[in-house]
């Protein structure tokens, strides 16, 4: 049976016995990762600690492969697909051999059909779980919220993604940096690719000005976890003083696919402000039709994912449903979506968001425009 996210949050809560969560931030495959992580688990190894290797991929790298075979490995687990062989992080062997440490790298990896679990944050969860302390990487572009912005502006589309509600389950975040010049640089000496994939490399992902975009993205994450940290520590100290009404941000979603892109649009905002997110859909009796409720459970899984609190109303006017939710919920900011449109349906967007500030309590309200679907 499939877990909710709430499950696993559940039994995987830093609160109780569970293991430690470190995770190795990046915004580019060859920033220093996988290396930071295994430099890591030498020394923690020579401190006497009980360190093995989940999963490394090397991907060639020959400073890597030296450092990974300085550590312990726990053989992985051999599946057969489509007639292929593939391994895979063998989750019941770690369990069984029961380390202090479990180094797992790329974390939103998605592991191959007839594995424990359909994706390796899962592998996580459940070692996690059982004590077991756990080390892992991922690059900024690989987070639920954040791939929307990645396309845009790489055109690039991130297939492997991690759930936004997986990095609540992290202890400690560390990012692993380099100036995009030195990256490149890195890039042209064949250190991360091989020296025929350079090219095409730099004049693609590598570009200066994605690396730049993705740096930021992935800087900002560190930053809002460590302002989490710091509000966390607050909440505990007495003498802090009163902490601040939390922001509430609603989104208001339809069956339209390019809905996705504004509950990213406010999952960052809720990070950023630290506020709670929330995505609400109402049902007018339009999306019967098997189309539109396949496009709208996506939409609703990729709320979840990101961490929002979901509400399905029913009612004959969006604007009176989301103006009585924002009073109810005592919202603070409201989310539309405008599709590129004119005429008639141009008039009826603007009469139902002026009905919506007729009714509503104050709230601020951002009109975002959609991207195409």
């Amino acid at each position: 049976m499939t877990k909710t996210p709430e499950q696993w949050l559940e039994e995987a809560d830093p609160k109780k016995t569970g293991g430690v969560f470190k995770l190795f931030l990046g915004y580019a495959p060859g920033v220093g990762k996988t290396f930071s992580m295994l430099s890591e688990a030498i020394r923690r190894h020579a401190r006497g600690e009980d360190v093995v290797i989940g999963v490394i991929e090397t991907h060639g790298r020959k400073a890597t492969a030296e450092l990974a075979a300085q550590i312990e490995t726990v053989p992985r687990k051999k599946l057969e697909y489509k007639g292929t062989l593939f391994e895979e992080m063998d989750v019941d062997a770690i369990l069984a051999r029961k380390p202090s440490v479990a180094l797992v790298d790329e974390l939103a990896h998605t592991n191959v059909e007839g594995s424990k679990h359909a994706k390796r944050y899962q592998d996580v969860l459940e070692l996690l779980d059982a004590g077991i302390d756990v080390l892992s990487t991922m690059n900024i572009q690989h987070l639920d919220s954040v791939t929307p912005t990645v396309q845009g502006l790489t055109g690039i589309t991130v297939r492997e993604t991690v759930p936004d509600w997986v990095l609540k389950r992290v202890n400690e975040v560390v990012m692993s940096d380099l100036t995009p010049e030195a990256l490149q640089s890195r890039m042209r000496r064949g250190d991360i690719y091989p020296l025929d994939r350079v090219g095409k490399a730099l004049g693609n992902f590598f570009r200066p000005e994605n690396l730049i975009a993705l740096r930021e993205l992935a800087l900002r994450q560190v930053a809002q976890a460590v302002d989490q940290s710091l509000e966390s520590y607050r909440e505990k100290d007495e003498d802090s003083g009163s902490v601040p009404v939390r922001e509430r941000i609603a989104v208001c979603i339809s069956s339209n696919p390019a809905a996705q892109y504004l509950i990213a649009r406010g999952a960052r905002m809720a990070q950023a402000m630290g506020g709670e997110l929330h995505v609400v859909y109402v049902d007018l009796g339009q999306d019967d039709n098997e189309p539109n409720q396949k496009t709208l459970s996506a939409n609703l899984r990729f709320a979840e994912n990101v961490g929002a609190q979901i509400t399905k109303l029913k009612a004959i006017s969006v604007a009176h449903a989301v103006a009585d939710f924002v009073r109810e919920k005592h919202v603070t900011q409201v989310v539309f979506g405008r599709s590129a449109t004119g005429g008639w349906r141009k008039y009826l967007y603007l009469t139902a968001i002026n009905k919506f500030l007729r009714d509503a309590p104050a709230v601020d309200v951002h009109i975002v425009t959609q991207e195409p679907s």
